[in-house]
């Protein structure tokens, strides 16, 4: 059960994600594996470190997103899909509550999911991606979609002899995953001109009014998340002692976190970690933020059945009953208000 943030100790400023460096695919795999191993269990989090996604690409998104958001909102929802759960296109401002909580989170946000030939087997469960029209922001996430699922399935490998398995046991059921890249704006929580007194009084009315926040405290739905580019503070993790830690990534890496799809593969020994992104101080609620979070997915019709690796008299069995990841994917959209 998740530590509800009113049952924490407060934040520990002291404690840090572990940094991975990804180079070590090549050089030492097995030290890879070990230290992304020992990471993930502990905190169900780590930085990546050398990652293979260019400095440049990674700008170059950042720039597209500021470019897109920046758009006026009526031309901003002619990219929305109405009825489609947000899984492709434009979601505006307001809309997604993460699950358990009656507030929505401070977002809007953008959906790009895998690109698909005409006929293909998934299309049922994987709906065209919109074409925005504008400047290079369509190529720009394809590039960065690219890049991340090949960056999460080099982790998979790890993770896969980690867990006793084939070193390629997620090739083929990631091959044609239901992944997503989302691109987020957190708008400034309040005007640019507004004195730090003024915005500090309007950070409390927006609490009091429901405890709105950028995002609140909450897992993934998928097998890990693949998060670039958040250049402003604010995510945390709540750690198993029921505090909560800064996640600050050094500028550049990747952090990359366990989803609740894996947690449920193999029976907990990797743990989904509840996080969320709080709302600023008053000196940097002025300032936008963007990220970038990829959520890496199975294939639709893998069956998420608890690995016997995972599975002990010490660690029986909680998941005795099989679901495939698009069944499970479902629920848990309805659930966060998706669909």
């Amino acid at each position: 059960a998740r530590t509800t943030p009113e049952a924490t100790m407060g934040v520990d400023l002291d404690g840090e994600v572990p940094i991975v460096g990804t180079e070590l695919y090549d050089t030492d795999f097995d030290a890879f594996v070990e230290a992304l191993g020992a990471a993930y269990e502990k905190y169900g989090f780590v930085i990546l470190r050398n990652h293979g996604v260019s400095d440049a690409l990674i700008r170059r998104s950042l720039e597209c997103s500021k470019e897109f958001f920046a758009l006026p909102a009526e031309k901003k929802m002619e990219y929305h899909l109405a009825g489609k759960g947000g899984a492709r296109g434009y979601t505006a401002f307001g809309v997604e509550t993460a699950k358990g909580s009656t507030s929505h989170d401070l977002k809007e946000f953008w959906h790009l999911g895998r690109d698909l030939p005409p006929k293909h087997r998934f299309e049922a469960q994987m709906p065209p991606n919109v074409q925005v029209e504008e400047g290079d922001f369509s190529d720009v996430t394809r590039a960065v979609f690219a890049a991340l699922d090949a960056l999460g399935g080099r982790v998979l490998e790890a993770l896969a002899v980690h867990l006793g398995q084939k070193r390629e046991y997620f090739a083929d059921k990631v091959n044609e995953g239901n992944s997503i890249l989302r691109v987020i704006h957190y708008p400034p929580l309040v005007d640019p001109e507004t004195p730090d007194a003024d915005a500090e009084a309007t950070l409390r009315e927006l609490e009091l009014a429901g405890g709105h926040v950028r995002a609140a405290a909450h897992e993934d739905i998928n097998l890990i998340t693949l998060l670039l580019g958040a250049d402003e503070g604010g995510l945390q993790l709540l750690r198993r002692d029921g505090r909560w830690m800064e996640v600050n990534p050094p500028p550049g890496c990747v952090t990359c976190n366990i989803g609740d799809m894996l947690q449920r593969l193999t029976n907990h020994r990797l743990p989904s970690t509840t996080h969320r992104v709080v709302n600023p101080p008053a000196s940097r609620a002025k300032i936008p933020r963007y990220s970038m979070p990829f959520f890496l997915h199975p294939n639709p019709d893998f069956v998420i059945e608890t690995l016997p690796t995972c599975v002990s008299e010490q660690y029986p069995n909680r998941y005795p009953e099989p679901i495939t990841s698009d069944e499970y994917l479902q629920q848990r959209l309805r659930e966060i208000k998706l669909k």
